[in-house]
């Protein structure tokens, strides 16, 4: 039974850094892909970062390339995403995901969902 738990939202000041922890339960990184997938209010789900070990690739979208960092413990089953240089534009619900297939996450159609966890992002 694949369970995905995501935690470590809050309020933060424009410029500030978050850490979002997915920890996981049910998977293993060799067989599963972990991501990031955001929803902003009035607007549509936005994959942010994704990671798959068993390809050794990593995925960002261009608006958080050189802002944000996805990682894992293997040791945790955790992935984590790092989030600094935060932006007025980056408050959304965050949601990790998770499938056997990076590309199945960066197209937005993962097979298990985490409940979310908030950012905002003031300025």
């Amino acid at each position: 039974d694949v369970q995905l738990q995501a935690s470590g939202g809050g309020l933060v000041q424009s410029g500030g850094s978050l850490r979002l922890s997915c920890a996981a339960s049910g998977v293993t990184f060799d067989d599963y892909a972990i991501g990031w997938i955001r929803q902003a209010p009035g607007k549509e789900r936005e994959v942010v970062s994704c990671i798959s070990y068993s390809d050794n690739t990593a995925y960002y979208t261009d608006s958080v390339k050189g802002r944000f960092t996805i990682s894992g413990d293997n040791a945790k089953n955790t992935v984590y995403l790092q989030m600094n240089s935060l932006k007025d534009e980056d408050t959304a619900v965050y949601y990790c995901a998770a499938h056997h297939s990076l590309h199945k996450i960066v197209v937005l159609t993962p097979g298990y969902w985490g409940q979310g966890t908030l950012v905002t992002v003031s300025s």
